[in-house]
């Protein structure tokens, strides 16, 4: 009798343990629903009557400023102090000045990171792997698969595209022909991971090339443009206008990374011959408005192109009849201007900074309606498009030594380095807890 009561008393035993084991499987299961859903205070508490959200990267400068998107209204900031206040929010991310030595970790339930990033991958490659760009929740990048794309951040309108304002007819571009080269070349920052400054070299073998820029320098601006500062002088447009063709070759190669390097030319009326984002057809106002470099062909070829339009007039012309026209036939690019819900240098509309900053703000107090209504929270999540680039790569035709310098073939060391410092990241950063400098490069450089 006794050993059947000690075998009952282990079969109740038993069955307790699987019960309270149970209990608290579904108590850890609940826990982390409300993590991954962020269940936040919601304002209207003693806390905060409305929810915070912190700039992490001081990029605003603002200690403190009431923001209105819409009905809705957000508390921004840059005081970090704010960082464990129960109705903060979110944490926004400028991607140039994000730094690994400071992170808000570790990161809560209720926390969502923004991401503003409009720069290339030189100002911070980790940003552009998988690993780290999917940390985010909220994007706002040159990319159009970003959640708030600034693929056409620079540039203004259609109107300036279409204006005659600087336009110098060709008949005087042919006269002007005696004393400059066809094609000009202005740029500072050199040796690049395109490796642009390689290519240029390359070209100027077989046809002339005014460069104004510290890169290839062979010809000196007037004095007061020498600047860095002076490049959206009306007078160094004036300078430029007078060429047939300038060399837009952008600093990195991605889709969608499209700087003031091709705008410039098409405001002014000169044909732009671009090197840089692979899908720039998707974004020129008509399919014969710039000369697209094809980087797998020698630039010998491409100085023969622009040699035989230089020679042609009619068939030069047909690169700015879009211009002369005053039509632009890309629809996509029309539609872009027209629908994006911000504005370049214009007064009467919001800036994107604004934008992002409320797409955040209305997306922090969609997920507290919901909450109050007893809703799921809705969840966004980046994915790895919307901050991408290839390997930088360079050209392998023989330059000029004398126009090269050892910073040249960093870029492709960086880039390599760069995968092992985001997925050191990732790991840190799941770990959710205060890491060191030193405990970081640890994982980067395990040996």
């Amino acid at each position: 009798m006794a050993r059947l009561s000690l075998r009952k008393l282990f079969i109740f035993f038993l069955c307790l343990s699987a019960v309270l084991f149970l209990l608290i499987t579904l108590q850890v299961i609940v826990e982390l629903g409300q993590q991954h859903f962020g269940q936040c205070k919601p304002p209207g508490e003693p806390e905060s009557e409305y929810p915070y959200i912190v700039w992490w990267s001081p990029l605003t400068g603002e200690l403190g400023r009431l923001g209105e998107c819409g009905t809705n209204k957000c508390y921004f900031t840059i005081n970090k102090t704010f960082y464990s206040h129960p109705s903060t929010h979110a944490f926004l991310f400028y991607g140039t000045d994000f730094n690994i030595e400071s992170l808000p970790l570790p990161r809560t339930a209720c926390h969502q990171w923004a991401l503003f990033h409009e720069e290339s991958p030189k100002n911070n490659y980790k940003l552009f792997h998988e690993p780290v760009i999917t940390l985010f929740n909220h994007t706002a990048t040159f990319s159009q698969h970003s959640h708030l794309p600034l693929t056409s951040q620079f540039l203004e309108s259609l109107q300036v595209l279409t204006s005659h304002r600087h336009l110098v007819p060709l008949t005087q571009k042919n006269k002007l022909r005696k004393m400059l080269a066809p094609v000009v070349y202005v740029q500072s920052d050199c040796d690049t991971p395109s490796d642009r400054d390689a290519y240029v070299s390359e070209l100027m073998k077989h046809i002339q090339v005014d460069s104004y820029g510290q890169c290839l320098h062979n010809k000196d601006l007037p004095p007061l443009l020498r600047d860095s500062t002076a490049m959206e002088e009306q007078s160094f447009y004036q300078i430029l206008a007078q060429y047939k063709f300038i060399l837009a070759f952008e600093n990195s190669v991605c889709d969608d990374y499209i700087t003031e390097k091709l705008w410039r030319p098409l405001k002014l009326g000169v044909v732009p011959v671009y090197y840089g984002a692979p899908n720039i057809r998707k974004w020129l106002p008509n399919n014969r408005s710039a000369v697209v470099v094809i980087p797998d062909e020698p630039p010998e070829k491409l100085a023969q192109y622009l040699k035989r339009l230089d020679e042609d007039d009619r068939e030069y012309a047909t690169y700015l009849e879009w211009k002369l026209k005053r039509e632009v036939s890309n629809l996509e690019l029309v539609k872009e201007l027209k629908e994006r819900p911000w504005g370049v240098q214009d007064l009467t509309q919001e800036n994107y900074i604004d934008v992002f900053e409320c797409m955040v703000c209305n997306r922090v107090w969609e997920n507290i309606d919901r909450q109050k209504k007893g809703l799921v929270p809705k969840s966004w999540q980046a994915e790895g498009n919307h901050l991408k680039c290839p390997p930088p790569k360079m050209f392998d035709f023989v330059s000029d030594p004398r126009n090269q310098t050892s910073l040249r073939g960093i870029w492709i060391s960086s880039y390599e380095q760069s995968k092992k410092e985001a997925r050191a990241l990732r790991w840190l950063a799941e770990r959710n807890r205060n890491f060191t400098v030193g405990q970081y490069w640890k994982e980067v450089f395990p040996d």
